[in-house]
């Protein structure tokens, strides 16, 4: 009879253990990266009061199994729904990240490491990328010798602001291509001054300039041969004046500036007071009877096909495609100079009828493949991480730029990490250990998406049918305990 009291006792208790783990489920129903758990019970240790025996040939006797007594449940396991995902939930931050697959974040609260599902991300005030209850998010860096690549070893905390990744340098310009088509019965290329195209590049601090660019025809040739001349009128800052040209606050005149000279095509060509308007600060490299000042370019183009021959005063025998443009003259120790060479390709322009009119125009960056076209400096305006945990900084020169890489972890057995608060978990000897390393999410199977979070994995309707089916377990066990107390009373009232 005692048993049975007992027996009742132990359901009572287990069947509370699962009543505080459902109820832990559904209050975590819409905590980020939550895992629901599960009780599991087992029956407990049984009294033998007979042990089981086998069948008698001699005594002609059959088998008797054993009689035993259970003596009530008891909790086998709490086990955590790691391996399965929850719902997402999009959120459109580019640091709120999932993880699609088995794999984890991987967090550092300063003293250990744990791991994760929450990928709800900020930026602390030293630039750290962290999660929100203060542990640090840990990856890898960028090769010092492979700006484009990430070293996988050890994993350390991401520093994605930092002085260093705000600021991306400037480069200068060291290559322009002209592309376009010069129609010879343009009027405007017999102009004294030709047909105008301006040509932007930057210096090695960053500063944008415009070069004026204008092609003529040959004068005393009807265009046939397929002759023309390039030459550089003046060079402009990014206001709109002449770099040649300084302002004269004392007297309210323009002059000269510190630059006084250029090359182009092999040419120099050098500005003086008598090219330059001290009203106006516009300069001149024209004289009276519209004569360039300095010596042109020649252009040739094949006259019967219409394609591009040569450039420069080699002319058509060497074929080649560039002349360079050097502005100041060459830098060294002693003459210091923001500015280089830069190589402008006309090979791509051409010769073709299209009804009187040309049109040419310069641009930026080599012709095979872009290079060289330069930039400003750039500020960071903001941040994307791609599938593979990869953390890019965008800049407002246009620049992307690796800063760092999340890394993940994989455990053999993800249910045995033990839940340690916070959507965190720690690695136990079940779970298999973290080689401090990590993995690279694309080479395990698995993906990051951005701006979405895995919420909870608590399903509702299976948490309210657990309810019920462990109420009415709980109930049924108090039943035994009430009724076991029944039959002990009519026990005792025996002796009356």
């Amino acid at each position: 009879m005692m048993r049975s009291l007992y027996s009742g006792v132990s359901g009572l208790k287990v069947h509370q253990t699962k009543m505080d783990v459902i109820g832990n489920n559904i209050a975590n129903v819409n905590t980020v990266g939550f895992k629901s758990s599960q009780v599991n019970f087992s029956d407990i240790l049984y009294q033998t009061t007979s042990s089981a025996s086998g069948p008698n040939t001699e005594a002609r006797t059959a088998g008797i199994n054993a009689k035993q007594i259970g003596l009530g449940a008891s909790v086998a396991a709490i086990s955590t729904t790691v391996t399965v995902s929850g719902g997402s939930q999009r959120t459109d931050n580019a640091l709120d990240i999932m993880i699609e697959g088995e794999q984890f974040f991987i967090v550092n609260n300063g003293v250990q490491n744990y791991f994760t599902k929450a990928g709800a991300f900020t930026i602390d005030a030293s630039g750290l990328l962290c999660n929100t209850g203060g542990c640090k998010v840990m990856g890898w860096q960028v090769d010092p010798n492979d700006p484009s690549k990430c070293v996988h070893d050890t994993v350390s905390e991401l520093r994605v602001r930092s002085a260093e990744n705000t600021y991306v340098p400037p480069a200068r310009t060291t290559d322009i291509h002209f592309i376009g088509n010069i129609d010879q019965k343009d009027t405007q290329l017999t102009n004294p001054h030709g047909k105008t195209t301006t040509m932007s590049f930057y210096d090695k601090l960053g500063q944008s300039y415009m070069a004026v660019v204008s092609i003529k025809k040959v004068d005393g040739e009807d265009g046939a041969e397929g002759n023309y001349n390039v030459f550089v009128t003046d060079i402009l800052d990014s206001t709109g004046q002449s770099i040649f040209v300084k302002y004269n606050e004392e007297d309210g005149t323009y002059g000269p500036s510190a630059i006084t000279t250029f090359n182009f095509g092999g040419q120099d060509i050098s500005v003086d007071d008598s090219m330059i308007d001290p009203e106006t600060g516009k300069v001149n490299l024209f004289d009276d009877d519209d004569n360039y000042l300095g010596t042109p370019v020649p252009l040739k183009f094949d006259a019967e096909t219409g394609k591009f021959v040569s450039i420069g005063e080699d002319g058509e025998d060497s074929g080649s495609k560039w002349v360079s443009l050097m502005v100041g003259g060459e830098s060294d120790a002693d003459n210091p100079s923001p500015f280089g060479e830069i190589k402008c390709d006309f090979s791509s322009m051409t010769m073709y009828a299209s009804s009187g009119s040309s049109s040419f125009a310069a641009i930026r960056g080599s012709l095979e493949d872009g290079t060289g076209a330069g930039k400003p400096k750039g500020t960071m305006t903001g941040l994307a991480v791609d599938s593979a945990g990869r953390i890019y900084g965008s800049y407002d020169n246009g620049d992307k730029k690796l800063l760092c890489q999340i890394a993940v972890a994989s455990f053999e057995n993800p249910a045995g990490l033990e839940a340690a608060g916070n959507s965190l978990f720690l690695a136990t000897m079940n779970s298999g250990e973290f080689n401090g390393i990590g993995e690279d999410i694309n080479t395990v199977g698995g993906k990051m998406t951005t701006g979405v979070l895995e919420m909870s994995n608590v399903d509702l309707s299976t948490e309210f049918t657990s309810i019920i089916t462990t109420q009415r377990g709980f109930q049924a066990n108090s039943r035994v305990i009430t009724t076991s107390d029944t039959l002990l009373e009519e026990l005792i009232n025996l002796k009356r």
